[in-house]
């Protein structure tokens, strides 16, 4: 039965109207209770800070309490409870609902039960871009104008976190974290690259290629990236790329206007169509790509593929310009593994005037450990290198991979603790023409924008 909103109630979740989510700030997880909330479920839940989620959803009419509290009426009244997988085993809500016997559900089984609502389901996996890539595919899905739902981990500059217009199609992130991404029943999966993350989740990398393998395998259909060779020895499977000529799907014909990308793409050998991508770096090409693969898998015409992809602009986070102080830009960016970092630089060079200033954050103290040499090798040709704090996230302090400790080790590094010294440190250098680049998935975000009122 339709609701009010003409959204349907969910047939995996019978019994169910009162939802409680452990972890509801999280920018998958407040997706996952926005659209719960349309489809008239009473949803509420906790989160450990107040953030631009929480009040995006306290203005939906959600309530969100900071903090954790077993004791809580919602909690004990609650038919179900949500946790995001960040959260420990000894979590006191959690504890609390496990001792009331309630129907939990971790954030990514609760995803996967949610697929099973839409009759085509679309799943974007790899170690880097995959917020980006799922973002391009709902804006083709909005621009070839058939009902579909967005689930992204990441705000879209026009659809935000998350987008509904009906459920013939369901686009998501598939995420590797504790190999989430098999409980995802994609009819059409997508992976863009593979690359050595959440190791600590791994029994080295064979056991992370044989994840992706059965990701892939599981799908009715797989489109693969052709120029990473981990991706190509999954399988045969549909594949896209730039520099590999057997790519079933390739971009040929690239220009470059200040790191914006146009290029023509072949399918199966023959030119097709013009893109021109408003998204800047050259890593969006492939995103590009793969999502023009899986459209076409749909039977979807091509000029309104491009219309979609070129209406895409950019993804919070994702090379955002948050400001200018004097005459330098500031630019933030996600990126958090070495592979995302050289690749942002690059994009970063390409637009810099002046001088390039990096301030990177180092995410979790086990990714910085276990990627250590690959950190070295990709920060040590920077010049001008901030090493910021460690934003732990879920993990207990470890000094072996703390950010003191890269910064040491790299030798040509300075090291920042808090923003104050951020803020001296550009204050005394930067001039018109450089760029600021601030890399991290942490708090290093939040920091920046703090930083650039400070200077102005």
């Amino acid at each position: 039965m339709e609701n009010k909103n003409g959204y349907m109630r969910l047939k995996g979740l019978k019994s169910i109207n009162k939802i409680y989510f452990i972890g509801i700030g999280g920018i998958s997880m407040s997706a996952l209770a926005l659209f719960l909330h349309g489809c008239d479920y009473e949803v509420c839940g906790s989160d450990g800070m107040r953030s631009e989620q929480t009040e995006k959803l306290t203005a939906r009419g959600i309530k969100v309490y900071v903090g954790a509290d077993e004791t809580r009426a919602e909690l004990a009244g609650a038919d179900a409870v949500v946790f995001t997988d960040a959260i420990p085993l000894q979590h006191a809500e959690l504890q609390r609902a496990m001792a009331l016997k309630k129907r939990l559900y971790s954030r990514a089984d609760f995803l996967g039960l949610l697929c099973k609502e839409f009759a085509n389901v679309i799943a974007v996996a790899g170690s880097h871009g995959k917020t980006t890539c799922t973002a391009m595919v709902a804006h083709v899905l909005k621009g070839v104008g058939v009902p579909f739902t967005a689930h992204i981990g990441g705000d879209d500059v026009a659809l935000g976190n998350f987008y509904t217009d009906g459920r013939e199609y369901f686009v998501t992130e598939a995420c590797e974290y504790k190999k989430n991404l098999l409980k995802i029943p994609a009819h059409k999966a997508i992976l863009l690259n593979m690359d050595k993350d959440h190791m600590e989740c791994y029994d080295g990398e064979e056991d992370l290629m044989n994840c992706f393998r059965r990701y892939c395998a599981q799908a009715d259909t797989s489109f693969v990236c052709a120029d990473d060779e981990k991706c190509l020895s999954l399988g045969d499977f549909p594949s896209f790329g730039i520099e590999n000529s057997g790519a079933d799907y390739r971009a040929t014909n690239l220009r470059a206007n200040g790191e914006r990308y146009s290029f023509t793409v072949e399918e199966y050998g023959k030119a097709l169509c013009r893109v021109k991508l408003s998204a800047i770096g050259r890593c969006n090409v492939y995103n590009a790509l793969a999502a023009f693969a899986v459209a076409r898998s749909f039977g979807f015409d091509e000029r309104e593929i491009v219309a979609g992809l070129e209406s895409f602009r950019a993804i919070k986070r994702r090379f955002e310009k948050i400001g200018v102080y004097r005459g330098a830009s500031f630019i933030c960016d996600y990126a958090h593994h070495p592979r995302e970092i050289a690749s942002t630089v690059r994009t970063a060079q390409g637009i810099c005037r002046g001088k390039l200033y990096v301030v990177f954050q180092p995410h979790t103290y086990s990714r910085t450990k276990l990627l250590m040499p690959e950190f070295l090798s990709v920060l040590r040709p920077l010049k001008n290198l901030m090493i910021y704090k460690t934003y732990a996230a879920r993990e207990a302090y470890d000094g072996a991979g703390s950010a003191a400790t890269l910064s040491r080790a790299l030798g040509n590094s300075l090291y920042a603790e808090n923003v104050y010294v951020l803020k001296m440190w550009l204050k005394k250098t930067v001039k018109e023409g450089d760029v600021v680049l601030f890399l991290g998935a942490g708090d290093i975000y939040y920091a920046a924008q703090y930083l650039l009122k400070e200077l102005q």
